[in-house]
Parts: structure tokens; C-alpha cells; sequence
């Protein structure tokens, strides 16, 4: 690799460059800011939120994590006391603060039970994100790109922007977010430029051995009894490249798993040879269910996911229906198939 490829790859584009610019210039030293992601964070919603709140510190800016659903345990080792997270006060986190920066999402009704205090904050509010807006758009200042890997990607951005130091929990906060979201670099949105930020925070102290063992190679015995039960629940239909798996209510309980340990059984359905499309669904009680849709080939799963008003990536996204398991899954299949059809 020639060193202008190389320099290529690690720096951010005019564009970026200038809307992080526009969204610094509204910060100040001396500003108490929450930062918030969407229900049942991820590794790069979690992994975002440490970097920045790390990178801002740098700048004089005091940031408290709120999110609308508890820190998920399995990214505990990003935290330390140099971050204050704060998601357990609910809507109290988001009181006497001067400005917002929403993470990962751009539709407001993805932040929860947070959705209607952030509607009515008049203070700045501005999101960081790397999907496609949705149909309620969080804040009016934005560092988007849907080219970006994960929004771990844009902030990496904001720091060699800004001329921060990426230390090295700053890296592995950043390392996390790059590494989840693109499935350990195996996922399409798996670009040259994230290996290029791969290598340069492994530079800046990373160790991958370690973070795949406490991202990956640390689940309890009720994740593998869960995988086992939900496996029992899997349907397939080949003519048509379609895959689901379901699990119920009680599941939670039943195995005292918390909601992270869910992530990844979607692709078990998705690694069926033909598969074009996998359905997750998992039943939330009280008349929710949330399904998570997942595609190979050319299959657009944003667009689907829309119908439901729910939204993401082409090739990753996520609704809320309301109903039973039973009722939302007939539902969801029912028009799955036609769209399917419709694509073949």
C-alpha cells in the first residue's frame, strides 16, 4: 500500500470534516451535555458513547451517558469512573444539561421512554449516526453518512478532526463499535477504511485477543440454553429464500439471560444456504413484539422494515409491531413471501 493510499484511508472527507466542524462550533467548555443512543444499546451505540464522552472531556465538555435502557453489561470494561453514566434516572438524566447528542439513530422514537422529554428539550440536539433518517428525525445538526461503517467510524472522525488524542481506551471504545458492527469484519459495510481504522487503533493499544474474548467468548450457560430453545423454533422457506426464528415472553426469565445475549441469533436463520431473508422475532409482552430483519444478496430490508415503521440498513434493520407472537409473525411472513416474490 503507497503512502497516499494509506493517508487516504485514515482521513475523514471535506464533507465530514466540515459538518464536524458546524456541529463543534456549537460547543463550548464548560457545557454539561447527555449523550443517548437508541433501546437496548449496542456495541457501537456503547462504543461511541464512551469514545466521545472520552474525546469531548479533552475539549473542557462534561458528558453523562442517558439511555433509554440500562447499560448492557457485556460492554461494562468501556466504562470507568472518567465516565458518568447515568441511564438508570430515566428522563432525570436529561435535566439541566446544555446541549444533546443523540448516537447511532436519527429517529426519535428510538430513544423510548426518553422519545417525549427529548421532544420537548430546548436546548441544542444534534445526532451522530450513520442510517438513513427516519420518519421523526432527532435534532437538527447532524454528522451523517451512511457510507460510514458504523458511527464509531464518524467518531473517529470528530477526534483526528478535532486534533484529539485517541488514547487507548478511546481506541477501544472505538474498536468495539467498528468490530460489532461490521460482524468482525465479515459484513458488507466492511470497507477498506475500516481496516485501515482497525490497524491504526490496534497502533493506539487495542488488544484483539482480549476484545473478542469479552465481546464474544464470554456467554453464560442460559444464552446457550436459549439458543437451543429458540433453534426449536426455526422455519424456513427455501423456494423462496426465507428464514425466521422466534422466542417468547417468558424466555428473558425462563433462562435469566439479559437482552444483549440475544444479539446474534438472527444469523442462524440468515446462514441457511439460499437464504435471502431472516426474521427474528421476539416477543416483548404486552402486546409487543420486535422483529429484527436481516438479508444476503440484494434484498432491502430497510425498505421492508419501513412498512412497520421501523428502519436501519439495507442489509440490517428493526420494527416494533404491535400484537401477539402468533398474530405479528403470520403478519410479517405473510409479507415477507410477497416481497420476496416481487424480488426474485
Amino acid at each position: 500500500m503507497n503512502g497516499a493510499v494509506a493517508e487516504g484511508l485514515l482521513s475523514a472527507s471535506e464533507a465530514r470534516q466540515a459538518a464536524i466542524r458546524t456541529w463543534f462550533a456549537a460547543l463550548r467548555p464548560g457545557m454539561t451535555v447527555a449523550l443517548s443512543t437508541h433501546i437496548n444499546a449496542d456495541g457501537d451505540g456503547c462504543g461511541s458513547e464512551a469514545a466521545l464522552a472520552r474525546l469531548l472531556a479533552q475539549r473542557g465538555i462534561h458528558c453523562r451517558i442517558v439511555n433509554p435502557t440500562p447499560w448492557p453489561a457485556m460492554f461494562n470494561f468501556l466504562l470507568d469512573d472518567d465516565i458518568e453514566e447515568r441511564s438508570a434516572l430515566g428522563v432525570a438524566g436529561l435535566e439541566d444539561i446544555d446541549a444533546l447528542i443523540v448516537l447511532d439513530i436519527n429517529d426519535v422514537r428510538r430513544l423510548g421512554h426518553l422519545a417525549d422529554r427529548v421532544r420537548t428539550l430546548t436546548v441544542p440536539i444534534s445526532v451522530i449516526d450513520h442510517h438513513v433518517a427516519g420518519d421523526e428525525p432527532v435534532g437538527t445538526l447532524a454528522v451523517a453518512d451512511t457510507r460510514a461503517c458504523a458511527t464509531g467510524e464518524l467518531v473517529y472522525d470528530i477526534a483526528i478532526t478535532l486534533g484529539l488524542d485517541i488514547t487507548p481506551a478511546i481506541a477501544q471504545a472505538l474498536y468495539a463499535a467498528v468490530l460489532t458492527d461490521t460482524g468482525s469484519f465479515r459484513f458488507s459495510n466492511t470497507s477498506p477504511r475500516a481496516h485501515g481504522m482497525a490497524a491504526m487503533l490496534l497502533t493506539a493499544g487495542v488488544n484483539p485477543e482480549e476484545m473478542y474474548r469479552r465481546i464474544y467468548a464470554q456467554v453464560s450457560v442460559g444464552r446457550l440454553q436459549l439458543l437451543r430453545d429458540a433453534l426449536g423454533s426455526l422455519g424456513s422457506d427455501p423456494a423462496l429464500g426465507l428464514s425466521w426464528i422466534s422466542v417468547d415472553a417468558g424466555v428473558m426469565d425462563r433462562f435469566d439471560v439479559t437482552s444483549e445475549e440475544l444479539d446474534g441469533i438472527v444469523e442462524h436463520p440468515r446462514s441457511i444456504v439460499g437464504t435471502r431473508m431472516a426474521l427474528f422475532f421476539r416477543d416483548l409482552g404486552h402486546g409487543k413484539v420486535k422483529v429484527s430483519f436481516r438479508s444476503t444478496g440484494g434484498v432491502d430490508v430497510q425498505q421492508f422494515a419501513r412498512r412497520y415503521g421501523g428502519g436501519g440498513h439495507a442489509k440490517a434493520s428493526g420494527a416494533m409491531l404491535t400484537g401477539s407472537l402468533e398474530e405479528v409473525r403470520e403478519q410479517v411472513l405473510t409479507d415477507a413471501r410477497a416481497y420476496l416474490g416481487g424480488a426474485a
